[in-house]
């Protein structure tokens, strides 16, 4: 059989998206299409007194324009727009609907507040740590006796850690267009999730999930940003509008209400305590996170995952506190162990240079196969081989260990190094395969490709489990009608839909080849399915190749398409890695430049070396901007974010990141049903700003815990 899983495909959407030819939710138009506007409010907490609407009504091209008293109601929670309460700071107060969008955006700066009960917002941990309490999605672990393993050692190290709130800048816009035939709609939506977008839009506007329809076929970025949670409270009323006003509506968010209307990566702080044995070996951690979280909702999203899992520890205290603040409810941001794991990870070099031991080597000695969070052995863990690699690439073996001895001109040279984590979920997934009298096959599935390559590799396993060329197979995403996937978050695409998608393919090429050795006229008939190879979309006799028959006229004699829908579950895992970084600081300006990148990484099985790569470049080049440039800053008068554009609101770019070595351990998870493959693509960013950091520390010997690190830090 041939084998295109493990290549290096090229993309098969590359060239629709490079040509214009893939349409995105906004690029979709109708007959008679309404634009909405959004209209935000000032304060952050308070009350409408009044809101004054009628110059918006009247001016040019407005249909109508909604508030809390006359919006629709909906069906889910409490969503904005349903009473008079003001929580945060540009939360969604009305909705302008006219015949072109100039026109809403227009009419929506003619809207008038008064507020009124306004109270002082409270926008940053500081301000409320006297409040903080045990998160109940994360709780807390204590594994052994941590203070007395702190007692047993003879090292211990204290340290706090911070990294800011960040925000999704996706370069897709969030969009909706909403139509409605009778009772029925369909909603062309940026998500990561079309069958949880599609329950949610249901449930908001009270048709059974029948009556609805969500369509993604192609997603410009998602990152957490555009699960079905995000998408909520705007997409909703907009699918609830268009059924109002008998018309469709498509809605576009403004760069700036990304800031406000969909969520963020929530301020974060942890307090670490280590300790342990002169030779490295750790006697306790404890790690006591705290996070912040909206005033109405204890959720949270930045997990302490890989501190729980990572080295062997035999005593343990993780604690995960939320800090309400008046702020929009987090949300998911990849990689969501990042802040967690860069308070360890910079500890773990603190210790190493307490130690008088290599970096490495101190991970090394407190590696281990068993998770020291439930006692359980991990199915698979390369971490030791893909320390071996990456350290030899490097050129680890050349280090001066002592801080601030390496320049090169005016500039510090500094090298670090973290290890990197990611706990990805498991989960079911159903795909249907099928092929036709022409010998092409399709498949199904409402997954999504959020620009990880998902088209791509579930081609490549379509037509290895069927033996068709790849040229000949056709994946189709992104559309809630199809067999259910879960959402695309938490890396959890390639560990469910893999499996699917590779059963319902083997069973359609089973029955392909009973069809084959049934028929008297085959040449292959007689023979028993297990002398039977398939490739290049034909049925060989494997003892004898010159007996074949293909895919097509199998098919074609028999009348009708083959297909079969199969469901597949894989259970949640783990990925990980090392990251080693060079970085040169101006001896005069602090201005820090990243100038090597080395990444090796455990993943299982790869699927797609070449999309396993871009997965590694975003997450280098992500990590690179949250440690040197990317923070949210808020008005604390206000609780406003100040910097909601890409002009104050840092991001990397292509002159910020250096040539990027990648290697992969390669070696399948036994326990998987994804053909060996792990979920991996938020891993490589976990380790990333750690070990920038602690590059930074070896250039210069000034230890920065609180993220990102930018020149005044520094200076």
């Amino acid at each position: 059989m041939s084998q295109p899983v493990g290549q290096a495909l090229e993309r098969v959407d590359g060239v629709a998206k490079v040509t214009g030819g893939a349409r995105y939710a906004a690029d979709h138009t109708f007959p008679g299409m309404l634009h909405g506007c959004l209209v935000l409010s000032t304060v952050a907490r308070g009350t409408i007194a009044s809101m004054d609407l009628s110059a918006a009504r009247a001016a040019p091209g407005v249909v109508a324009v909604y508030n809390h008293e006359n919006a629709p109601r909906l069906g889910t929670g409490t969503p904005p727009m349903q009473n008079a309460t003001i929580n945060t700071n540009g939360q969604i107060i009305g909705y302008v609907v006219a015949e072109t969008v100039e026109q809403a955006q227009d009419a929506a700066t003619m809207v008038t507040v008064t507020y009124e009960d306004q109270q002082a917002p409270q926008a940053g941990i500081d301000d409320v740590l006297g409040e903080v309490f045990l998160l109940p999605n994360q709780g807390e672990l204590i594994v052994g006796d941590p203070r007395a393993g702190l007692a047993q050692a003879d090292v211990t190290l204290t340290g706090r850690y911070s990294s800011p709130t960040h925000h999704h800048n996706a370069i897709e816009p969030h969009a909706i267009v909403a139509v409605w035939d009778g009772d029925r709609f369909t909603a062309y939506l940026s998500t990561q999730g079309v069958g949880g977008s599609l329950r949610s839009l249901t449930g908001a506007v009270g048709v059974p999930p029948a009556n609805g329809h969500v369509l993604c076929e192609y997603l410009g970025g998602g990152f957490g940003g555009k699960t079905s949670a995000a998408a909520g409270p705007y997409a909703q009323f907009t699918v609830a509008i268009a059924r109002s006003l008998g018309r469709p509506l498509k809605l576009v968010l403004t760069q700036a209400q990304l800031y406000s209307v969909i969520g963020q990566r929530a301020e974060y702080r942890a307090d670490v305590t280590l300790g342990a044995k002169s030779s490295g070996q750790l006697t306790s951690l404890i790690h006591i996170g705290t996070q912040q979280v909206s005033r109405n909702s204890q959720q949270s999203f930045n997990p302490n995952r890989s501190i729980q899992r990572l080295y062997a520890v035999p005593n343990l205290h993780t604690r995960a506190q939320g800090a309400r603040l008046d702020l929009p409810t987090g949300q998911f941001m990849r990689a969501p162990e990042f802040p967690a794991h860069f308070a360890l990870e910079t500890a773990l070099d603190e210790l190493s240079y307490k130690l008088g031991m290599d970096p490495v080597e101190l991970r090394i000695r407190n590696y281990t196969d068993i998770s020291p969070s439930t006692g359980l052995r991990f199915s698979s863990k390369y971490l030791l081989d893909a320390y071996a690699m990456a350290r030899k690439a490097f050129g680890w073996a050349r280090r001066n260990p002592r801080p601030g001895a390496t320049r090169s001109g005016n500039e510090y040279v500094g090298w670090g190094m973290a290890t990197e984590m990611h706990a990805y979920e498991g989960g079911p997934a159903s795909a249907l395969v099928r092929v036709g009298l022409d010998g092409i096959a399709v498949a199904q599935c409402a997954t999504q490709d959020i620009g990880t390559g998902t088209y791509t590799v579930m081609t490549q396993v379509a037509g290895q489990a069927l033996g068709i060329p790849v040229a000949q197979v056709k994946f189709q995403l992104g559309d809630s009608s199809y067999p259910a996937a879960g959402t695309s978050a938490s890396s959890s695409t390639v560990p469910t839909v893999t499996g699917a998608v590779d059963k319902a393919a083997k069973a359609v090429r089973a029955t392909v080849i009973q069809l084959a050795i049934d028929d008297p006229a085959s040449p292959l008939h007689g023979l028993t399915a297990d002398q039977i190879v398939t490739e290049h979309g034909y049925l060989f006799a494997a003892a004898d190749r010159s007996r074949r028959v293909s895919y097509r006229d199998v098919i074609s004699k028999h009348g009708s398409p083959v297909e079969n829908t199969a469901t597949s579950t894989n259970e949640p895992g783990n990925s990980c890695g090392a990251v080693f970084v060079e970085v040169k600081v101006d001896a005069r300006y602090g201005r820090v430049r990243v100038t090597r990148m080395v990444g090796a990484y455990d993943c299982g099985r790869v699927l797609n070396r070449q999309t396993a790569r871009s997965q590694v470049i975003g997450g280098m080049t992500w990590g690179i901007g949250t440690a040197l440039m990317e923070h949210t800053t808020y008005d604390h008068r206000t609780a406003r974010v100040t910097n909601p554009n890409l002009s104050t609101y840092l991001l990397a770019v292509n002159a910020d990141v250096p040539d990027l070595d990648v290697m992969f351990v390669d070696k399948p998870d036994p326990v998987s049903t994804a053909l060996g493959a792990r979920g991996f693509g938020e891993c490589p960013m976990t380790g990333v700003p750690a070990a920038i950091g602690n590059a930074i520390y070896h250039a210069t010997g000034r230890r920065i815990r609180d993220l990102p690190i930018t020149q005044d830090k520094l200076l």
